[in-house]
């Protein structure tokens, strides 16, 4: 645990980074966090938060920054959001508008009010299928195809721990068809954790397995990125042309950013990930700051923002959440 004196030095430490971007020294930290104390008991105090993996002294400098468990226990700890100090923004799309424009236009106004990339998923459509099947494609692989009532059709394949036959899996398919279509994928799933112990369970994880899936984030599932360019005056970022490669290339493909979000979706409230100490997140200098949007009650999708992991936090949490209520109040009656 840390006394009250390595906190302050910490958090102190935490926001003079996020605010010049250069590593701190004793000298500079004392000033920073206000206190009366010689430069060697603060290097003393440095060196037993590195000894925590707290921070961390870059190359050859004198000074400290801090890590990503460091950023963790700022953010969780230490971080008091500001209020007040954002643009006033009180409608998206105002007027009768498609929820298109509501979340391009919300991507827009999360990169502007940022200056990092905004990204918004649209609202998901309610996962129901009219019909299933199985496959068998060899040995403990099957072929799941999923109709949806507007005809679509998904095909998905899973690895299974036992092998079936097709008699077998005929058998799963006419039971999930004939209990459950047109019933939503997760009501499906709530009703399978009660309802399948009659099954034989292999058989019935099979069910599962394809149950998931079919919850899993999809093609259709969109997401808009806004401001991608607004990382190439990011230092963290703009030094390394490969690790910026990789970022765009994130943003082009957005398979990443839809399994990011998804997750992001299962929480409540405001979420900040952190590269190098999440795995959600795939780049090391990379945070996140997520909060999931409603259409009249209902959690539909994810929007965020992106940027490096010395951000200020405490504004994109405003950030964040205002643009999350906008798009909730501005989907719920584009009706």
């Amino acid at each position: 645990m840390l006394d009250d004196r390595s906190k302050l030095l910490l958090k102190a430490l935490v926001e003079r980074y996020i605010a010049d971007g250069q590593p701190v020294g004793s000298r500079t930290l004392a000033r920073a966090a206000g206190l009366e104390l010689s430069p060697a008991t603060i290097r003393n105090v440095m060196s037993d938060l590195e000894e925590l993996g707290l921070i961390a002294s870059p190359h050859t400098s004198a000074g400290r920054v801090p890590t990503a468990r460091g950023y963790r226990l700022f953010v969780d700890t230490m971080l008091t959001a500001r209020r007040g100090d954002l643009p006033t923004v009180t409608t998206l799309a105002p007027g009768i508008e498609s929820p298109q424009r509501v979340i391009s236009q919300a991507a827009h106004l999360l990169s502007s009010l940022s200056q990092f990339v905004g990204v918004v998923m649209a609202p998901r459509r309610s996962s129901v299928f009219r019909h299933i099947e199985f496959l068998s494609l060899s040995e403990h692989r099957v072929l799941v195809i999923i109709v949806s009532p507007d005809g679509e059709v998904q095909n998905r394949i899973i690895q299974t721990q036992a092998n079936f036959t097709q008699s077998q899996l005929v058998e799963a398919a006419n039971f999930l068809n004939s209990h459950y279509a047109g019933v939503t994928i997760e009501a499906v799933r709530e009703r399978l954790k009660t309802e399948l112990e009659a099954l034989r369970g292999e058989i019935a994880d099979l069910m599962k397995q394809a149950v998931d899936i079919g919850a899993q984030p999809g093609e259709q599932d969109e997401v808009v990125v806004a401001g991608e360019r607004n990382l190439l005056s990011v230092s963290e970022f703009s030094s390394d042309l490969g690790n910026l490669r990789r970022l765009f290339d994130m943003f082009e493909q957005k398979t990443q950013l839809v399994r990011l979000l998804d997750v992001s979706t299962q929480a409540e409230g405001v979420r900040i990930y952190i590269g190098g100490e999440s795995q959600v997140v795939p780049f090391q200098d990379l945070s996140i700051v997520t909060a999931p949007y409603e259409v009249d009650g209902q959690v539909v999708g994810t929007l965020g923002v992106i940027g490096p992991q010395r951000m200020p936090y405490d504004r994109m949490i405003q950030i964040v959440d205002v643009t999350a209520k906008l798009v909730s109040n501005a989907l719920s009656h584009a009706k």
